[in-house]
């Protein structure tokens, strides 16, 4: 009897392979993904990128210039309309008057002109009579030493 204690599990096991060898020939053959239509619309694809960039590159660049040019011609509009009022203010005679008394320092007949120096306007500042006395290289390095602070003449 050992050997019919085996037989149902070797028919058991007869029975496991038989069943796997017909699911196995049931299943159709699996395919490559990759067929010849895949191949050829993935080529399409790839040429028509190639063939596409440098067109698209160009219209892309193209705008940019495009935009560039037009916001140069809006400031050579902005900068020929400010000329021309420019030009209508000095077509005024009392601009012109005006102009030259500020810029020119001009008097009319029977005025006085005097030019306040005390520090507020916008004319340079004279030189202090100590720096004319010192040599420039006592100053360079008096100023790249101690930056700020000025140092007198014969102190070190």
């Amino acid at each position: 009897m050992p050997a019919d204690r085996f037989s149902t599990a070797t028919r058991l096991k007869a029975l496991g392979e038989q069943a796997a060898a017909r699911v196995y020939r049931a299943r159709r053959p699996r395919r490559s993904r990759l067929t010849g239509r895949a191949a050829l619309l993935a080529l399409v694809t790839c040429s028509l990128v190639v063939a596409l960039a440098w067109p698209i590159k160009q219209y892309v660049s193209q705008r940019s210039d495009i935009a560039a040019q037009r916001r140069k011609a809006e400031h050579a509009a902005r900068m020929l309309n400010e000329l021309r009022d420019q030009k209508a203010r000095w077509q005024d005679p009392a601009y012109v008057k005006q102009q030259a008394r500020r810029q020119l320092h001009y008097v009319m007949p029977g005025e006085t002109g005097y030019i306040v120096q005390d520090g507020s306007g916008d004319a340079p500042a004279k030189r202090t009579p100590r720096a004319a006395r010192r040599p420039w290289y006592e100053t360079l390095w008096a100023g790249a030493h101690e930056p700020g602070r000025t140092h007198e003449p014969g102190r070190r």
